[in-house]
């Protein structure tokens, strides 16, 4: 089978932290999720695969090459989308846009306008004057007006108004329509991941939690919720992750482990995302449930 993007054993080591064996693959025509605290190693791993950062070990290839020994061929093809503007803030958008479209050897110009007026984009503005969600779609107008192949996107939703968001995310949907393009998309809102998502890469303290389709990551866990009286009863360490509250109990269960609590007296609900990576994390940051 043929990846847009592997990642295999990728290890790098900081003062204070380490990314630890990290590993995922990404098939044309789908969208992946990746989910993490901050501090996770969401970021430090998209710059390895972007080669500003130097991994310790591991191997990376990108359309099937080697991330660095092809590095120029492989960004020809990618399409990289910021947390944060990185234009001149005093050039207009078609200044800006004049500086960086010479480096793609595929950039259409035709594209591009027609973005910017599908963006309502006015090219004479200055980018200082855009708001965040102007900036954003100029940003990924760019990334899609050379071709890209492969869009990676850095929490590009951060602080943007729901409206703006479900735009960004109708135009990344269409984006895979052909089946020939990928999106990695790193993202505190994960409400977002749940609308357009086919994969979630999960990330913990730099290490892998898991990588599986959106369907499989809410089919293999159960919230389970009921009264404190109960808890004598039940085994709490088959929970992930646990919370009690003076009202009662909620806790994250892999399915595989729901035996016995198949009860009248305790709820048993299909989790959010946010749920299933707020409950890992809460369970492994404690080293115990609650």
């Amino acid at each position: 089978m043929d990846y847009i993007l592997e990642v295999d054993g990728l290890t790098r080591e900081f003062m204070d932290f380490k990314l630890n064996n990290i590993s995922f693959k990404l098939e044309p025509g789908y969208i992946m999720g990746f989910i993490g605290a901050n501090g996770a190693g969401k970021t430090t791993t998209i710059k390895i695969i972007m080669n500003l950062l130097k991994k310790d070990s591991g191997e990376i290839k990108v359309f099937g090459k080697d991330h660095i020994k092809y590095e120029k061929s492989i960004k020809d093809r990618i399409g990289f989308v910021y947390d944060e503007s990185h234009f001149y803030e005093n050039f207009t958008i078609e200044k800006m846009k004049n500086v960086i479209a010479p480096f793609y050897t595929q950039w259409d110009e035709k594209l591009f306008l027609k973005y910017m007026k599908d963006f309502n984009l006015n090219i004479y503005q200055r980018i200082k004057n855009l708001s965040k969600g102007m900036k954003m779609k100029f940003s990924l107008g760019m990334a899609l007006s050379h071709n890209a192949d492969f869009i990676i996107m850095d929490e590009p939703t951060s602080g943007l108004d729901p409206i703006i968001r479900r735009e960004l995310l109708d135009i990344l949907y269409e984006v895979i329509q052909d089946e020939e393009k990928a999106v990695f998309f790193s993202t505190h809102t994960i409400s977002d991941l749940e609308k357009i998502a086919d994969y979630i890469a999960f990330i913990d303290r730099g290490e892998m939690v898991f990588t599986k389709t959106i369907d499989d990551v809410f089919d293999d866990y159960k919230m389970v919720k009921g009264d404190n009286s109960l808890l004598g009863s039940i085994n709490e360490d088959k929970f992930v992750g646990f919370r009690r509250t003076n009202i009662g109990f909620e806790g994250l269960i892999e399915k595989s482990n729901m035996e016995g609590f198949y009860r009248d007296d305790i709820l048993i609900e299909s989790p959010s995302l946010e749920d299933i990576m707020y409950f890992y994390i809460k369970g492994k940051k404690d080293g115990k449930l609650d």
